[in-house]
């Protein structure tokens, strides 16, 4: 007579299900953020690398810039229609980047943002510019007092020397505010490596020089 013998097969429980099933989600979800992180960062650079050729082609075929009345160039159109308004640059701390109108999401994404109401690059008054501590103004973490900022525009070379720096809260935005002087003013989030939507804001401020 023969026996005949069965494998028992235990089935599978409850925890096991949600333990495998959490396991596929994290996964997944691992590999989406990786993906679009991966696809941010290459927009940037893209959209970095083509503005600077377009600019760079701009500057080679521009005529001569417009002064204003107070001697300072003026943008003959709006800004918006222009694509890049400049680049600026800090060379000690390796900080280059194309500077856009506007810091919406998208904006700031792509490049550093000209923050609307105050003066465009190259104007009399307090040029304010916002970017991320995380991109293009993460370099801002190593600023130093007497670093030189140069702002590339159209209309002209302008050279900046860093006079402070400091943390205010988000809402206080009389870091903006025109003093009469020809300056210029960097923002971005502070803590630099907080995680999260950082509470503060780091501003940089700098008084244009001649040449």
């Amino acid at each position: 007579m023969k026996l005949r013998i069965t494998r028992q097969v235990r089935p599978s429980t409850w925890r096991h299900r949600f333990l495998r099933w959490s396991r596929n989600v994290f996964l997944l979800t691992g590999v989406l953020a990786l993906g679009y992180s991966g696809f941010v960062f290459l927009d940037s650079k893209l959209y970095q690398a083509s503005q600077a050729r377009r600019f760079q082609q701009q500057l080679e075929s521009a005529a001569p810039p417009i002064a204003s009345t107070s001697g300072v160039a003026d943008l003959p159109v709006d800004p918006a229609l222009l694509g890049a308004l400049g680049r600026i640059e800090i060379a000690r701390i390796g900080l280059t980047a194309m500077i856009m109108e506007g810091t919406d999401g998208r904006t700031l994404r792509r490049a550093v943002g000209h923050i609307r109401g105050t003066p465009l690059p190259g104007q009399q008054g307090n040029v304010a510019i916002a970017g991320h501590r995380d991109t293009f103004f993460r370099p801002l973490r190593n600023v130093q007092h007497d670093d030189e900022i140069t702002l590339t525009t159209l209309n002209g070379s302008y050279r900046y020397l860093v006079d402070s720096t400091q943390v205010v809260a988000p809402e206080d935005t009389q870091v903006l505010d025109d003093s009469g002087d020809t300056t210029l003013t960097l923002v971005t989030c502070y803590p630099f490596y907080f995680v999260g939507p950082a509470p503060k804001r780091f501003v940089v401020r700098a008084h244009r020089i001649p040449g």
